[in-house]
């Protein structure tokens, strides 16, 4: 019993050393472990987009009008030069109780005025006539004076006041004949007004359109009716818009991006457009990049200075005629490609001395190794010196790892 007790004893002291030293031994930590690659790789910037028409054309009234009634509604097919509406002259205004008064005192007066006319030109003509008559008279008497003074028998002086009286009622003549015309004048003018001042008391509800002159409006170009601003009839002002219309297939895409990303894009930078709703992407150009941008708050609340970008489709129309106006799509700017580029994940890198490291996998060790850094794009990290393809490294280190920290690893990824 005594030896079995010792041996017990001696056992148990020798598990509780090993535990121990095996305690004070640093432990390895769990890291997730990938490898580097040698592959085709892509830098692009990711934004939502929209699409748009590139051309919209409002057709707006011309002049002041009444608008007839068309049939036209948001999505009909229209050709240019086709007519979108016709516009009538004006209706005449209603009534009150003082403006009737007033247009029939006009009527009364306009009446008034004819009258006196009238009596003027009686006056008038009957001048003329007297005046007709002594003129006539002193033209014959100086012919016979004329023919007494050649021979001799009245005096030269005769002659000359008979010369200057038929001077004289000729001119008055003359004047008679004007005021005569003036009279009819002013007989004409009187009859205007008073058909002018019955017309602005005449039924308002009584249409007089069948002589009246129309305006027709044609489409300046052909495609669809987008909106329809007016569609039942009544009054329209000059430059008041009636239709919008635009050609459905002629769609652009507007992407609003960071401007520290607008400044690598320019015309002609190759995108692709996915998540459109379609079976694959398309593929599109950057025709422009505005040269100003805008202040957007984004969905945390943050300040942005965004550039809006346009882009053109230029896959074939058969892959994306199911887009309309306003539709979301997601734009993926290409800004560099590569293949055979050594690249490792980007979340595995951190900064150290002032430039890149990262940690590899020597063994069941972590090394850090510094690293030169090329392209990136969100994933993965373009390796210029440091890392060759095949190396393990840890994805994602935390501050437990540190050079020379044992390791073990958690998973393996590519």
């Amino acid at each position: 019993m005594k030896w079995t007790r010792t041996i017990v004893l001696t056992a148990l002291a020798a598990g509780i050393a090993t535990a121990v030293y095996k305690g004070m031994q640093p432990q390895p930590v769990e890291v997730e472990v990938a490898t580097a690659s040698a592959g085709p790789m892509r830098e692009t910037v990711e934004e939502e987009g929209k699409t748009r028409l590139r051309d919209r054309f409002t057709v707006s009234a011309p002049v002041a009008g009444f608008l007839r009634r068309h049939v036209w509604k948001a999505g009909d097919a229209i050709a240019a030069g086709q007519t979108v509406a016709t516009l009538e002259p004006l209706r005449a205004e209603v009534l009150d109780a003082r403006r009737s008064t007033e247009g029939e005192a006009r009527v009364r007066s306009a009446e008034a005025a004819r009258q006196g006319a009238e009596a003027r030109l009686a006056s008038a003509r009957k001048q003329q006539e007297a005046a007709a008559v002594e003129a006539g008279y002193w033209k014959q008497q100086l012919v016979r004076d004329e023919k007494l003074l050649a021979s001799g028998d009245i005096a030269a002086e005769r002659s000359e006041r008979t010369r200057a009286e038929a001077r004289r009622t000729e001119a008055v003549s003359a004047a008679s004949a004007q005021s005569v015309e003036s009279a009819r004048a002013e007989i004409e003018r009187a009859r205007a007004e008073i058909e002018a001042a019955r017309a602005s008391i005449s039924n308002p509800g009584v249409r007089r359109q069948q002589g009246g002159e129309t305006i027709v409006v044609a489409s300046p170009v052909s495609g669809r009716v987008l909106r329809v601003a007016k569609d039942s009839e009544g009054v329209v002002g000059p430059g008041e818009a009636i239709l919008e219309i635009g050609n459905t297939r002629a769609l652009e895409v507007s992407v609003e991006v960071l401007s520290q990303d607008a400044v690598r894009l320019a015309a002609g930078t190759a995108l692709e457009l996915v998540r459109w709703g379609g079976g694959g992407p398309l593929q599109a150009r950057v025709r422009m990049v505005e040269p100003t941008g805008f202040t957007k708050i984004s969905a945390l609340g943050v300040e942005e200075q965004r550039v809006r970008v346009l882009c053109d489709i230029v896959s074939p129309e058969e892959e994306w005629r199911r887009l309309g106006e306003g539709y979301r799509v997601e734009a993926v700017f290409l800004l560099w490609e590569g293949s055979g580029v050594t690249q490792v994940p980007a979340s595995s890198l951190f900064r150290w001395n002032g430039g890149w490291a990262l940690f590899a996998v020597d063994g069941a060790v972590a090394r850090r190794r510094p690293v030169k850094v090329g392209h990136r794009n969100g994933l993965a990290a373009e390796i210029l010196e440091g890392v060759k393809p095949g190396d393990s490294v840890i994805s994602h280190p935390d501050d437990r790892v540190s050079d020379g920290q044992a390791v073990t690893a958690a998973a393996a990824t590519r």
